[in-house]
């Protein structure tokens, strides 16, 4: 109890005097940004594994290009399974002549009434053109047994390419049917900003009247299999693998959440990571703080601790009385942290609604924890060291305060911490790469710096020349020379939290900015395919004189690798699912002799004109196993041809440019069947897209301007969730800085007091602090923006997987702003050193 007592004491006492609030601040901050991420992937995780089977509208689905045969839905059903069949395409649907015949590209989905067999679809019957995203989705019932024959369901989106609504008639194929409902939510859609065409939902027993299956129709079937009893679903999928694993039926897969909805996966895991990858660097940062101001901390209370041992304290009750006050200090923080943590993830929620496909569960207690744990983790690990040894302080320190200074803390105490933090930190990144490239890059980081300020000092000490330099420069390079320990930490505390600052920064521009100038505004939003040979001149000419002066045009040609080298390919060649269903369907090629635009050739070289020559895009290469030199045949309409690989190419799938994996560098291939695509961005003429569909009926005219904005709207979203936590980042940063500063306040004010005792004016002495302050947070700067080149670099490149080139403008405007932070932070925590009453100081001195 005693110690009890006495802890609270002095924690009441320190409180007051404002002796803890950096290591608080340091501590919730690092604890709120961590929880904060915890709290949304928690839930997110949770959402999803609860979700995944309303998310594939079954328990299991295969999925096949062929169609889904009759035995293997027997197999379901005499299992005592649930099934449903679907199929999906993209084809053209078209307004009445009466009222105005518009056409666009639709997504059709034939269901039997049976769909789904988890989750629901929801429609309503009230549509008005005033009804936003959020009111339609709030009126969806759940409706059961899909279309009635003769009717269709929709997307509020079609109504207004097609300038008609509810109960208007629409036309597919040579059928025409009564649209009844909008569709607000359909369970199994996937990647919903990744879809480019409205939904339009039929009856299955329909589809065969409208006539729009045909041979070379690229068709996507799947059989929906539920059931409660797990044993029969797990052994129904067990044999469709057997199906698989034995080629019996090509096309065949089985679907999983992760390839239903893969961009939407995709995007989920980068906006996660760079939420995580702020939340490590808010913690790293905030454990710099925690070291400095702990050490602060134990400095100042170094006279205290010496009077407790003459009153007759024990070191074990001062380490008992001082565990106390940083276990309730650790507490506190934390408690606050989480708090904090709490509310910030609710904003992410909200600004990632356009992304969670998924009704988000309560949170769990895990994010409590791990904040609770983290916080106290930093105080243990970083902060009670120093603050240890005050209980080893010599009662001969009240009358010689030049014994029992603090001395360096253990290897082993410091290790230790080191270890546990970092784990904490593998632990909260949830990602190795990520861990590993942000904890070890600061941790190369710190001897980098280290080393680098001692270099500096010396370096800085031999230049000053001591007879011409000028006397405020001469005095700050003494005091830098003179304590080089502290200039050392004080360079390396100061880098490191620039660094941070720096890399954030630099990810948060470049990174998300480059993502989001993959689609600028001025991105194409139409794709032209099937242009036959004879109509393109008339086409192009149709282009031009509705505006359009920049288009892409290429050549198309669809066919089947067959074969790679001497060895005839097969889907049982390779384990990976892309691989399996690229090699079962037939390509896009293209040829031209000049390299398209958004193409960067990463092996090999691309030769114009080579007729034996083949570039191939990089992915496919690798999940292939295609390598330079390989000769390659493709079967194109019935007609072998033979090429060896020349290049590999690297492409940006989300530069919403026309790419294909195998291009040809030749001007033509007269040989073979061939249609044309074209790229352009649509000019805003009304009409002007049912013009080019009235004048070439044969065409498919893929609209993706609301995919564009839907891209855009979601990549702001990902931004400011970053941006928001950034906030933390940049405060923990600024509390780095600040505490960095402060540590040799004491120091600073005993040097000022004996130059102000022999005459130096507060003007030199304010002109020295500035400059060692400024030279400092220079060559901090500097430091961390190259350490921010070799970190930034291996997160784009490994985890971000974004194109990253290191602006050479960063160094120079690094080293202002850590000149600038670092005044601004000496300022604010120095700027009572110089104001003090020179008898004030002399009386401290005395007593030494």
């Amino acid at each position: 109890m005693q110690l009890l007592s006495l802890g609270w004491k002095t924690l009441r006492r320190d409180l007051r005097a404002g002796e803890l609030t950096v290591l608080l601040l340091a501590v919730a901050l690092a604890v709120a940004a961590l929880t904060a991420v915890a709290f949304f992937a928690d839930r997110l995780q949770g959402g999803i594994q609860r979700d995944a089977r309303q998310l594939l509208a079954a328990d299991v689905v295969v999925a096949s290009d062929h169609g889904i045969s009759s035995a293997l839905r027997a197999r379901a059903q005499a299992a005592g399974l649930h099934t449903a069949v679907t199929v999906v395409f993209p084809t053209m649907a078209r307004a009445d002549d009466a009222q105005g015949g518009n056409s666009r590209l639709v997504s059709l989905k034939a269901v039997e009434p049976a769909y789904p067999l988890r989750g629901a679809i929801q429609t309503t019957t009230e549509w008005n053109e005033q009804l936003t995203a959020s009111d339609l989705a709030a009126q969806g019932q759940p409706t059961t047994g899909g279309p009635d024959k003769g009717q269709v369901w929709v997307d509020a989106a079609l109504f207004a390419g097609l300038e008609i609504g509810l109960g208007d008639t629409m036309h597919l194929g040579e059928r025409s049917f009564t649209i009844s409902r909008v569709i607000t939510n359909e369970p199994d859609r996937g990647a919903g900003f990744m879809s480019f065409s409205p939904r339009v939902m039929v009856n299955l027993d329909e589809l065969e009247s409208t006539q729009l299956v045909q041979p070379a129709s690229r068709l996507n079937w799947r059989l929906l299999v539920a059931g409660e009893d797990t044993a029969a679903l797990a052994a129904f999928g067990q044999q469709v693998q057997a199906v698989i694993d034995a080629g019996t039926e090509r096309g065949l897969r089985l679907m999983t959440l992760e390839s239903g909805s893969p961009q939407m996966q995709r995007t989920l895991e980068r906006a996660e990571s760079f939420l995580r990858l702020v939340a490590l660097l808010a913690a790293l940062l905030s454990a710099v703080g925690v070291a400095l101001a702990a050490r602060s901390f134990a400095a100042r209370h170094i006279d205290g601790a010496a009077m407790w041992r003459v009153l007759g304290l024990s070191q074990r009750s001062i380490i008992g009385a001082y565990l106390v006050e940083f276990l309730t200090v650790g507490l506190l923080a934390s408690g606050v942290g989480v708090l904090i943590g709490f509310g910030v993830h609710v904003v992410f929620v909200n600004m990632l609604a356009g992304l969670l496909q998924v009704q988000l569960p309560p949170t769990g207690w895990w994010p409590v924890v791990l904040g609770l744990g983290m916080g106290l983790t930093l105080l243990l690990a970083f902060g009670l060291a120093p603050v240890l040894q005050l209980a080893q302080v010599p009662p001969l320190r009240v009358m010689r305060r030049d014994i029992g200074q603090l001395k360096p803390a253990s290897r082993t105490v410091v290790l230790a911490g080191l270890l546990g933090f970092a784990i904490l930190l593998f632990v909260v990144s949830g990602n190795a790469t990520l861990g590993a490239i942000s904890v070890g890059g600061f941790a190369m980081a710190v001897l980098l710096f280290a080393g680098m300020a001692a270099l500096a000092i010396r370096i800085l000490r031999m230049a000053v020349n001591e007879a011409t330099a000028p006397r405020w420069l001469l005095l700050a390079t003494r005091q830098l020379a003179a304590r080089p320990v502290f200039a050392v930490i004080q360079i390396s505390s100061l880098a490191i939290g620039l660094l941070a600052l720096v890399l954030l920064v630099l990810l948060r521009t470049d990174l998300i900015g480059s993502w989001q100038q993959a689609t600028p505004v001025d991105a194409n939003n139409r794709f032209v395919i099937n242009i036959q040979p004879d109509q393109a001149d008339d086409f192009q000419q149709a282009l031009k004189a509705g505006g359009v002066s920049h288009y892409q045009w290429y050549p198309m040609v669809r066919g089947r690798l067959v074969q790679i080298n001497d060895h005839v390919v097969s889907p049982n060649d390779y384990e990976n699912d892309d691989a399996k269903r690229q090699v079962d369907r037939e390509f896009n090629l293209s040829f031209d002799e000049a390299l398209p635009d958004g193409n960067r050739v990463v092996a090999g070289q691309w030769v114009a004109g080579q007729t034996d020559g083949l570039s191939i895009e990089e992915g496919i290469a690798e999940r292939l196993g295609i390598t330079m030199g390989d000769r390659l045949l493709f079967d194109i309409g019935g007609l072998p041809h033979e090429a060896a690989v020349t290049s590999i190419r690297k492409l940006d799938w989300s530069s919403m440019n026309a790419n294909f994996f195998v291009l040809f560098p030749v001007a033509a291939m007269p040989d073979l069947p061939v249609s044309y695509l074209s790229a352009y961005r649509a000019p805003e003429t009304p009409g002007f897209d049912n013009a080019l569909v009235r004048q070439f009926p044969n065409i498919t005219n893929v609209d993706l301007s609301v995919t564009l904005l839907q891209i855009q709207r979601v990549l702001g979203q990902v931004s400011r969730a970053v941006e928001l936590l950034f906030a933390f980042a940049l405060a923990a940063g600024l509390v780095v800085l600040f505490a960095a500063v402060s540590a040799t306040r004491e120091e600073r004010a005993r040097e000022y007091t004996l130059m102000r005792a022999i005459g130096a004016s507060s003007r030199l002495l304010a002109h020295v602090q500035r400059a060692e302050l400024a030279g400092v947070g220079a060559l901090a700067g500097v430091l961390a923006s190259l350490a921010a080149i070799g970190i930034g670099w291996g997160l784009a490149r490994f985890v971000f997987d974004f194109s990253w080139s290191f602006p050479l403008w960063a160094p120079v405007l690094s080293a202002l702003a850590g000149a600038v932070l670092a005044l601004l932070a000496g300022w604010w925590g120095l700027r009572e050193v110089l104001s003090r009453p020179v008898a004030d100081s002399l009386r401290s001195l005395s007593s030494i």
